[in-house]
Formats: structure tokens, sequence, C-alpha cells
């Protein structure tokens, strides 16, 4: 609309043409143009518009629609974010999430090197590669660790690390599977089998998916489950040394395992990523028990062994002696599905393994290891000292620790809020895993050693 006034002084902050400068909306587009005795000014009306999101006709995944909130390390990150937010001078130390901190040893990092330079050159250049991995690494793996195992480099499948190779798995079983898996534990075992629409829907009375059987671990039990009450799955996730607890299972409980898989007829997965924290005689794969290779498969990495937590590798043994019930060999199937939905690891990764597995990549490990098994006790000391109830840590970089009748999510914002000092919550592991924390190793000395002071300071 236009308005035509006579002056500017006699203009009116209750003009109905201006609607007063109180009122203005600096978002409606206008023009004030003066004259010699007047102003006129032009007011173009935007008309409000309601914008509506496109949407297609596809449905989206109800098995994925099934998952609670976010995946428990992101969500530990956003509120992590969110308290440096909060407090942006302080000093925010992370033992929660388990990322190494220490730089990868010279000796591995220099084979990469090698291997990179290598494929700037004609000679050296090579492009796709086995997606079973290299012959010559699978033949070290098989070696260094399954030497006196009768496992055969045929047996291994390099990948870009044991939480790929755990979703493959899922693939590989389908839908139509059951599963049991350690209560508490890694939570991608259960969120992938929610995903392949293995489970029901989620309880939260007792914050379980339906269909799955939890196989509880706690101190009562010695963190290794009743097998006597577990009902028979087709599938069993087993971790040791555990993922968040810590504790590693002997051989006499591993023993017990793998009758219980065989009598049932089920696969057992094990997962070993740990296995070099190990100090006492606990078995450090499955396949040191008698008939497993009849029915277990191992997952295993060098993420927390030689820090290699970005250059992800890692690898799953699947024996020819496993078979489904028709008789088809397991390994076959692994197979087709890796050769399908992946193209293998990276070739600068694998020479890094390469150079892991040499006799002086072997020991720079050792010392990495060791390294963050001095963190570990240094924390297991601190809280044994307040009086807490500790588990874990002499055969994992983890320590769990009990705060009875108190939430972990409760327990964990605590310690944030007063200590800045990042942990993990032990129910998002499970519900077996509340009125626990998980404290992490991984970590500058230092960064240990003043958060190990900032715990003394809460609860002395």
């Amino acid at each position: 609309m236009y308005c035509l006034m006579s002056s500017w002084p006699s203009m009116s902050s209750s003009s109905s043409c201006f609607l007063g400068q109180t009122h203005f909306d600096s978002r409606t587009p206008n023009a004030c143009l003066p004259t010699k005795d007047s102003w006129i000014c032009k007011y173009v009306a935007t008309p409000a518009t309601e914008t509506t999101a496109h949407t297609t006709k596809v449905s989206r995944n109800a098995n994925i629609a099934k998952l609670q909130a976010g995946y428990l390390f992101p969500e530990i990150a956003r509120r992590r974010s969110a308290h440096m937010l909060k407090y942006p001078e302080a000093q925010v130390i992370s033992l929660g999430i388990g990322d190494t901190t220490e730089p990868i040893p010279e000796v591995i990092t220099s084979g990469m090197a090698k291997k990179a330079h290598a494929l700037s050159t004609l000679e050296g250049y090579s492009g796709y590669g086995a997606e079973q991995g290299e012959k010559q690494l699978r033949a070290a793996i098989a070696l260094t660790y399954y030497g006196d195992l009768s496992i055969e480099e045929s047996d291994i499948f390099v990948s870009d690390g044991a939480k790929s190779d755990i979703s493959r798995l899922q693939v590989m079983f389908g839908s139509n599977v059951t599963m049991a898996v350690q209560d508490p534990s890694y939570p991608a075992y259960v969120d992938s089998s929610v995903i392949l629409g293995q489970t029901g829907q989620f309880q939260k009375d007792v914050e379980k998916y339906r269909n799955i059987e939890y196989m509880k671990c706690n101190p009562e039990n010695g963190f290794f489950p009743d097998l006597s009450t577990v009902s028979r799955t087709d599938i069993i996730f087993f971790c040791s040394p555990n993922n968040p607890t810590g504790n590693a299972a002997t051989r006499e409980q591993l023993t017990r395992l793998v009758q219980f898989a065989k009598d049932n007829g089920s696969i057992l997965v094990y997962d070993s990523a740990y296995a070099m924290y190990i100090s006492d005689d606990s078995p450090r794969s499955i396949f040191e028990i008698p008939g497993a290779k009849e029915v277990a498969i191992e997952v295993s990495s060098f993420s927390k062994y030689a820090g290699f937590t970005g250059v992800r590798l890692g690898w799953t043994v699947v024996p020819k002696e496993l078979r489904y019930s028709d008789g088809f060999p397991v390994a076959k199937d692994f197979n087709r599905i890796v050769c399908t939905t992946f193209n293998g690891a990276s070739n600068i990764s694998q020479a890094g393994g390469m150079a892991c597995l040499s006799p002086e990549g072997l020991e720079a490990m050792h010392k990495v290891v060791g390294f963050y098994k001095e963190n570990t006790n240094r924390i297991m000391e601190t809280f044994t000292s307040l009086g807490f109830s500790v588990y874990g840590g002499q055969n994992a970089p983890y320590v769990w620790v009990r705060f009875p009748g108190q939430s972990s999510w409760d327990v964990f914002s605590e310690i944030l809020e007063k200590t800045h000092v990042v942990t993990t919550p032990g129910s998002g592991f499970g519900p077996a895993g509340d009125g626990f924390i998980r404290v992490s190793a991984f970590g500058h000395r230092g960064n240990v050693l003043e958060a190990c002071k900032r715990f003394k300071q809460l609860w002395q």
C-alpha cells in the first residue's frame, strides 16, 4: 500500500499507515521515497508461507525405528560437548569412550609410509586387492595368534575392524535367528540384531528387547552367566576379556561355554579384541578350547594393540569345520558376504598390519599395551583406596566400578559436573550394568593422574 504524508514532523508513531516504529517488522520489504514536501512510503506485504518438507513414498525401516535414543558413545560425546559449552574454561578429561591416545609406534607407521610412497610409483602401485585380505597378512595372523591351534591362512578374513565384521556376520545370519548376549556387553551386538530384525520391541519396564536372551554377568556369578538358566539360541555373542566389565573368562568357563553351544547346536561369536591385555593364564583365543572350531567364529582387531582405532584393521576367523544344520560351510557364506559388501581393507592399513606382526612390531605393541595397563593400575588403586568395589582391570583396559543403589547416568553426570571427567555409564551396556560406571585406561598419563586426583577430591 502507499501512504502520503504532508510532512515528516506531522507523522505520529500511532499513525495507522506507518504502524509505529515500535511495531515495525524489519522482515517486511519496504521503500520510503522523500519528495520536496512529503514522504511517500511504499510497503510491500510478504505473505507468510509455510514450507512443508518433501516426503517420499518409502517407509522407514521399522527395525531401525525400534532402536532406543542414540548409540551409546555418540550420546556420551554429545553430553561432553554440552558440558564444554557450559564450562568453556574447564579442562575436560575423557576416560569414557575407549579410544586410544598414544602415538602408533614408528616401526609400524614406517611400514605404512613405505607402502604409501610405493603407491606413487609404477612398480609399487596396486589397486583392488583380495576382499579376504592379502595372503601374506592372513598367513602372518594365523602364525602369530593361532600358530599351534590348527587355524590356517584360508580361515582368516582381514577387515576394517571387528565392529564392521560383527555387522557383516549379522547380515550373513539374517533376520530369522535368535541371539544371546552377555549383560552387560558391547552395544554393537544388540543394536545390529535389532537393525537386522532379529528382535521384538524394546520393553521399557525391564530395559530389554524381546527375543534376545540376556545372560546376566555380575560380581555375584563371577561375571560368567549361569548357563543352566540360559535358553537355547542360534547365536551367542561372547566377549573375553569383556567390554565393559574387564573380566576374562577362565579356561574351565570357556570349556563349558563351548560345550553349551555344541549341545544346543548354536554358533558362538567370540570377540577377542582385548586378548593382548590378558596377564594371567586365561585363554587368548576361543580356539584354545577343544571342539571350538566346530561351533565358534572369532573376531579381533589391531585397534587397541597398535592404536589402529583410526587406521582400521581387524580380522575374523571362520574355521572350515563350522557348518550349518544342512552341512554347508559357514565360511563360504561369509566369503560371499565379504565379497559383496567389502572391497578389502586398505592396502596401506594392511602394510601396517604386517609391520605390527614383525618381531619389532610385536615388541612395540606390547609396550603400548603395557602403558595402558599401568594407567589401569593407577585407576584401580584410586577407586580401591576410596572404598569402592572395583572389578576388571587386570586383563583389560577397563575398570568397572560399583555404585550400589545409584543410576549409572546419575553417577556419570555427577562425575562430569563435579570433576570434569568423562566416564561411561554402565547401563549403556545393558540393564545389568546399571549401578556401575566404566572407566577407560586409554589416556595420556598426565590426564589419568589428574583424573585420579579429582576423584579423590570428590570422594575422600
